[in-house]
């Protein structure tokens, strides 16, 4: 998933609303139009998602590239966190409309340099360039729910965003997986920009009329911090150096390593709130444990699909169909946490959230015995899928919650930096250690869907450490709560 998602402790009930509000919802008559547009942008990620998920696979075989392919799904996000840096500047200074517009222009020319593309590394920077137009729509996005709509609709309006992937996560593998093995993976990248038209012409002028503009029109347009663009920069560059060395497992890949390390920890302290990585109660920790759940959920999920491809047989359709029930979970659980009754219960929903990631990912790499059916990781992802989909919710409310309105697209694409860079960080290491225990050679028989070359050990060196990190993120879903005096 690319997870537009921004999805406690226990913190007071949000202020009701009055009965004419909340009769109709986002499908009031003065949010209906903005509603329909923003959902078609996040249906159209969704559906990329999920169906180049199930292409990816046979793609980093046919381009030679297995030993890459966490590079493929981090080169996304690496670029995306600059993106988001970006985008909450651009978007607090004069409204969202034109980091929206350009980053789904970015996202579809991503799209077609990877469908193109002759090699592995091409295909990697089409990735990038695709991540930079996410990163860009995703905070954007953030800031039109923060300006558009009162407190009470948000966690209905996110709800929607969830919801808006049942339909993709069953289609999308399916079509996916069908193109790909009749007419080639390179017909799903390319084909996909078609999509962008829809949720250009609905969206963007909903926006205009709804959410476009500073805050305040009258203020003077702040200039862009330079300062916090070159942090921006940092991260990027830190992160893609760290991936680099992980994936290229050499003694010379220390000194990329240690530069990579050393650009970015000054900038991660310098974009994320003041005590993130001590997970200080309030703020830093909504920020720390977004990260947590998005990277340990998305690092994992990205090895699934290949899991099945070569080591149970499964063909791509089947593989990306494993995932696909996930999508309903994952709106069910957005949709749990959106209503009014769950509100004072909201610290408990994201503790069980995260135990419940945990266990998905933890049960996941039973598959690899051949006596435990493959359905098995489809079960599991569902558990896990709705347990995202109560935390990822959830912290996207907290945030809209703590923001004032000028500060919405800055403390937005933190949540987001948090998520993008743990995503790039645990795509690497758990690259790394595929790589170092042979998942290099996984799939090096380009056999009709058929297992090839085990290497078992490789998969668990994934997953069981992102278990682990999901269960750290239920130790941080206990601080979200600001101390009271």
């Amino acid at each position: 998933m690319s997870a537009l998602e921004p999805r406690d402790a226990e913190v007071a009930a949000a202020p009701i609303a009055p009965p004419s509000e909340l009769k109709g919802g986002i499908l009031r008559a003065p949010y209906r139009a903005l509603s329909l547009g923003i959902v078609s942008v996040v249906l159209l990620i969704a559906f990329e998602a999920t169906a180049v998920g199930t292409a990816m696979p046979v793609a980093a075989r046919e381009l030679d590239g297995v030993s890459l392919y966490a590079f493929a799904f981090s080169a996304y996000f690496t670029t995306s966190l600059f993106g988001m840096v970006l985008s909450g500047q651009w978007a607090d200074r004069r409204g969202p409309l034109g980091p929206l517009a350009t980053g789904i222009a970015a996202f579809a020319a991503g799209l077609l340099l990877s469908g193109t593309a002759g090699a592995m590394w091409m295909f990697i920077l089409g990735r990038a360039v695709q991540g930079l137009g996410g990163g860009l729509v995703i905070v954007a996005l953030y800031v039109v729910v923060s300006r558009a709509y009162p407190e009470h609709l948000r966690p209905s309006i996110l709800a929607a965003f969830a919801a808006s992937w049942v339909v993709p996560s069953v289609v999308g593998p399916l079509v996916s997986g069908t193109v790909t093995e009749h007419l080639g993976w390179r017909w799903v990248f390319v084909g996909i920009p078609v999509l962008v038209v829809a949720p250009l012409a609905i969206a963007l002028p909903a926006i205009r009329r709804t959410a476009s503009g500073p805050v305040d029109p009258s203020a003077p347009v702040e200039a862009f911090d330079r300062r916090r663009v070159r942090l921006a920069l940092g991260i990027s560059l830190g992160a893609g150096l760290l991936q680099y060395a992980g994936q290229d497992l050499r003694w010379l890949s220390l000194l990329p390593a240690a530069v990579g390390a050393a650009v970015l920890v000054p900038a991660v302290l310098g974009l994320l709130p003041r005590g993130t990585y001590r997970a200080v109660r309030g703020l830093p920790s909504v920020v720390l444990l977004r990260g947590i759940a998005a990277g340990s959920f998305i690092a994992a999920e990205s090895f699934v699909p290949l899991m099945l491809v070569t080591q149970r047989g499964l063909s791509p359709t089947m593989a990306g169909l494993s995932l696909a029930v996930g999508g309903a979970t994952w709106a069910l659980g957005s949709y749990v946490q959106s209503r009014p009754r769950m509100e004072p219960h909201r610290g408990k929903l994201m503790l069980v959230g995260m135990v419940l990631v945990a266990a998905s990912i933890a049960a996941a790499p039973t598959v690899l015995i051949e006596a435990v059916p493959a359905w098995t990781v489809a079960v599991a992802w569902a558990f896990g899928c709705f347990g995202m989909g109560m935390v990822i919710a959830s912290t996207s409310v907290l945030l809209l919650r703590l923001s004032p309105p000028k500060d919405a697209g800055a403390n937005s694409a933190a949540l987001q930096i948090s998520d993008g860079l743990s995503n790039a960080l645990l795509l690497a290491v758990g690259g790394a250690a595929f790589a170092a225990l042979g998942g290099g050679m996984v799939g090096a028989t380009h056999g009709a869907g058929g297992a090839s070359g085990s290497h078992p050990g490789a998969f668990v060196a994934v997953f069981l450490p992102m278990a682990a990190v999901a269960l750290v993120g239920a130790w941080v879903g206990t601080r979200l709560k600001e101390r009271t005096e």
